[in-house]
């Protein structure tokens, strides 16, 4: 399997882990997203990723999916970045909570950004535990 496809394996579905999520999770903001995420020392090495556009900012179901398509392609070209946090489970819920559609360069920059935070926050406490 290609270092840039995106499984379904990848996908969080369970509700269980989904309140364990928002309930319980480190959270990273960083406009347009809201970051938040659990990361589990194991040797799993299995990142899964949840992707939210409010109902209440986007009224039209085209223009959620449409985001929620923009953010997943982002992901999938730049995921890579997150081979830094080795031998860790990571789940990952992006809240897109800007109210305008934003082209998808600008997606990607962001994407790009607020994965390396993801990075240096997680390298940062490790470092500190050690």
């Amino acid at each position: 399997m290609s270092a840039q496809s995106f499984s379904k394996s990848e996908r969080i579905c369970s509700k269980k882990q989904i309140k364990l999520l928002f309930g319980k999770a480190k959270g990273v903001f960083l406009f347009p997203f809201k970051v938040s995420y659990i990361l589990e020392e194991n040797n799993a090495n299995l990142t899964q990723i949840l992707i939210t556009v409010p109902k209440r900012n986007f009224k039209k179901a085209v223009d959620r999916n449409r985001l929620k398509r923009l953010i997943r392609e982002a992901y999938r070209k730049n995921k890579i970045i997150l081979n830094q946090l080795s031998n860790n489970n990571l789940q990952i819920a992006f809240v897109y909570i800007h109210k305008e559609i934003i082209p998808f360069a600008e997606v990607e920059k962001k994407m790009i950004a607020v994965l390396q935070k993801l990075v240096l926050e997680n390298k940062q406490v490790s470092s500190e535990i050690s």
